[in-house]
């Protein structure tokens, strides 16, 4: 069934398009045409902007679910709904650096959570336990270790095709357990990591394509050692997530990142919800979440991101939305049916309004 899409202005991922229509069928959009050439019925709703949905690959929790304490298909349907008033349709539920046990029983929610018809999630986000201790931020240190071949064979195979990204350090893991990971097609993201600016050279250069959250948790760039932040920056392809509520990073350090980096870059919202459960107790403080005093995680939606970025780091408003869908879709490999609007592409799309304070759905 054909089904078309009315907007004052779209935003296709490459640039804007004013009256006109999105024609979809399927849910996969076949034509974008003016406005004037369809016949639309007086009633049908024309949308504001539509542009791209956006996607978030590292988020942990909504509604007071967060995932790792809560592992069942309940808090996948809230994290879900969380993304989804946020503007982000899809998502990767990530669980920070905890027991292998924890991590199984979030790889079976998200099987159920597909098998019971749950939108939007694209894999699961392992951020640990194989990090640097040195880096460990909030993580637990009882839980961090270098993995052996054995126990990263049972994990992979166990959360084989649900398993999406995995961060790790790579100055703590063998290059075996990081060619082995890669053979199961999975996305490795290096982060909390102490790595030198010549250990995280070559690991980019061996394969790694992305970072974790660029300034935190990691070697920073210092003039006579240039770190781990030196080498992301330096390097040509390598890509790395920022947390853009003002507190994981300063506005100004984002706005300096995006200058060298420029496509490179992309947002998460590192977002956790309250708990009080669990090894990671998460408090709303202002703005933001702590656990035990120490900045745990955020409390951004992508749509706040978005604003954030052109209200305080200088970014236009075209390349902010990049930032938020389609350079992720690059990430996790999904950038031929997500992150624009085009013939052939998922129609997955939102209305955003002038101020950026609110994104719906529109299909």
């Amino acid at each position: 069934m054909q089904k078309i899409f009315s907007a004052n202005k779209i935003f296709t991922g490459n640039n804007w398009l004013y009256n006109h229509s999105i024609i979809t069928e399927n849910e996969i959009i076949i034509d974008i045409v003016p406005n004037s050439s369809i016949n639309k019925p007086t009633h049908q709703k024309t949308y504001t902007s539509i542009i791209p949905a956006f996607i978030d690959i590292q988020i942990y929790g909504g509604h007071g679910k967060l995932f790792s304490v809560y592992q069942n298909t309940d808090a996948l349907f809230e994290l879900n709904k969380y993304c989804s008033n946020g503007g982000a349709l899809h998502f990767c539920p990530t669980v920070a650096t905890n027991s292998i046990d924890v991590f199984l029983k979030c790889i079976d929610a998200v099987k159920e959570y597909w098998n019971k018809g749950g939108k939007g999630c694209i894999g699961l986000h392992l951020e640990g336990p194989w990090i640097n201790k040195i880096k460990r931020g909030a993580h637990i240190e009882s839980f961090i270790h270098s993995p052996t071949i054995e126990e990263v064979k049972t994990l992979l195979a166990y959360g084989k095709d649900v398993i999406k990204i995995i961060t790790l350090a790579p100055e703590v893991c063998s290059n075996e357990v990081i060619k082995l990971i890669q053979s199961y097609n999975i996305v490795i993201s290096a982060g909390h990591s102490n790595a030198t600016y010549t250990e995280a050279t070559n690991a980019f250069n061996n394969g790694i394509p992305t970072a974790t959250h660029l300034f935190n948790a990691m070697s920073a760039l210092q003039h006579r050692e240039p770190g781990f932040v030196g080498a992301v920056f330096n390097h040509s392809t390598v890509k790395a997530s920022i947390i853009p509520d003002g507190y994981h990073v300063d506005y100004a350090a984002i706005t300096i990142a995006k200058k060298i980096m420029q496509e490179r870059l992309f947002v998460i919202t590192d977002a956790v919800t309250d708990t009080v459960k669990g090894p990671y107790p998460h408090e709303l403080s202002g703005d933001k979440y702590v656990s035990s005093g120490i900045l745990s995680g955020s409390a951004l939606t992508m749509i706040k991101a978005v604003k954030n970025l052109v209200a305080h780091c200088n970014i236009e408003l075209d390349e902010a939305l990049r930032m938020c869908s389609l350079y992720p879709a690059q990430v996790v490999g999904l950038s031929n049916e997500l992150g624009k609007i085009e013939k052939g592409f998922k129609a997955c799309l939102i209305e955003v309004n002038d101020e950026l304070t609110s994104a719906n759905i529109v299909c």
